[in-house]
């Protein structure tokens, strides 16, 4: 029943069917968008270049809404492996970055012996 809740057409957009996974597959897509926005805002706002870690958050987020839009509302191979592949260095990144930190401070620590 979910899944044809989630295949029916809510709306049309310029003569395109808008259907339950087509929103969630557009709100993923918006979500790894806004990534770069971010980015750009952080490197704009310390004046040098920098990754902010709400970078890697919507780049998981993204990913997994947009995976899941290509896994059960397209069945599309070629956008499952688009999205499925750098999805995983996102979660490295997240993983690493929360591995690293102190917990006390909140701060990232420097890894050592490098």
């Amino acid at each position: 029943m979910d899944q044809i809740l989630f295949h029916l057409n809510f709306f049309h957009l310029f003569k395109v069917a808008v259907t339950g996974w087509k929103l969630v597959g557009f709100l993923g897509t918006a979500l790894f968008t806004a990534r770069w926005f971010v980015q750009f805002y952080a490197t704009k706002k310390l004046k040098r270049v920098t990754v902010p870690m709400m970078f890697w958050y919507l780049s998981v987020t993204g990913s997994v809404l947009t995976l899941a839009y290509f896994i059960w509302g397209k069945n599309d191979s070629v956008g499952i492996i688009q999205t499925a592949f750098p999805m995983f260095v996102s979660f490295y990144n997240v993983y690493a970055h929360l591995r690293h930190r102190d917990l006390s401070t909140g701060e990232h620590e420097e890894p050592r012996g490098s």
